[in-house]
């Protein structure tokens, strides 16, 4: 089985794709069911306000890693689902819209057999990823490709799983990208997409949640117009686009998650990121009696997210195992 070369951020890449390489628009960007935080506001809270400096990198980079402390026994609980699916041969896993490698981590501990290919279309979040690996001294067993997978995975062949969580809703064309995808998996491989319903929810039911009743059901509202003009295929029915596409559902499974006090650390901070990125988001959008709302939860006072112990994490996420006819056709 073919694998890329290790990412070399100072080298020339001949498969590299110039006019989408650096795009967070598109599949491949940072995403993690992680999280897909990179370009315009849909899943995990990606704001499109069009900066992607060194600072937005590491806001970004902190809410995935933040998205995956709040949830992780769901995390937990899919790649064993997928154990039991994929068996023990696992050798080389893929891992679209790497992001900072929450996904890749949590599949290098489910199969220690295996190596892990992250792809993603920012060099930066690639570099994070190497960085962390090392760090835990996973560096042998993980390789980068800065692609968009939706154009193409040069190199990659023969894959026993491919992992895409949170960023084929960015795919500009659904049945040629899955097409590619599937071109990548071995006879027999199977590819886990997991997609989110929208963002997180925080604000509890009742008690003095600023802005009262409803703020986050209006915000959403007016995000959801957001999404259908920018992200046309968030929310599709991947059930069906799959088969499509010649990969034939063996699994799919939709969990409401629900994360109530005590919460885990960083909780709060999971929070503010993401509502902050909501505001930047619908700030012509709604009046500004939600806008002031918003910024109470954020500027520092008494209803600041970072503050509050009431907090009710809230998302709803949908496994589909879909796996490559083993007779390769």
């Amino acid at each position: 089985m073919a694998h890329p070369a290790p990412h070399d951020p100072h080298a020339s890449d001949p498969h590299k794709l110039d006019a989408h390489a650096h795009d967070p628009h598109r599949p491949g960007a940072p995403t993690h069911a992680d999280g897909h935080h990179h370009g315009h506001v849909h899943g995990n809270g990606n704001s499109h306000d069009h900066d992607h400096g060194p600072g937005h990198e590491d806001g970004l980079a902190e809410m995935l890693d933040l998205d995956a402390v709040v949830f992780a026994p769901y995390l937990a609980a899919v790649t064993g689902r997928l154990a039991d699916l994929a068996g023990d041969a696992v050798t080389h896993v893929v891992d679209l819209g790497a992001g900072t490698g929450t996904g890749t981590f949590a599949l290098l501990e489910r199969f220690p057999a295996a190596r892990v290919t992250a792809v993603d279309t920012s060099p930066a979040m690639l570099d994070r990823l190497t960085a962390a690996a090392r760090a835990r001294g996973l560096g042998d067993r993980v390789r980068t490709l800065e692609a968009d997978a939706g154009a193409g995975l040069p190199g990659i062949t023969g894959a026993d799983l491919v992992w895409a969580s949170a960023s084929l809703h960015h795919l500009d064309d659904p049945a040629a990208g899955l097409g590619r995808i599937r071109a990548a998996l071995r006879p027999g491989g199977l590819l886990a997409v997991v997609e989110m319903d929208g963002l997180p929810h925080f604000l509890p039911d009742g008690g003095p949640a600023a802005g009262g009743p409803g703020l986050e059901a209006r915000c959403r509202e007016a995000l959801s117009v957001v999404h259908a003009e920018q992200v046309p295929h968030l929310g599709a029915d991947w059930g069906a686009l799959l088969a499509a596409a010649g990969l034939p559902v063996e699994a799919e499974r939709a969990e409401h998650l629900e994360v109530r006090a005590p919460l885990p650390a960083g909780a709060g901070l999971y929070a503010y990121r993401v509502l902050d990125r909501i505001r930047g988001a619908v700030r012509d959008r709604v009046g500004p009696a939600d806008l002031d709302a918003l910024g109470a939860l954020l500027d520092g006072g008494p209803q600041d997210v970072r503050h509050r112990d009431d907090l009710v994490v809230r998302s709803t996420r949908t496994l589909w195992a879909a796996r490559r006819p083993a007779d390769g056709s």
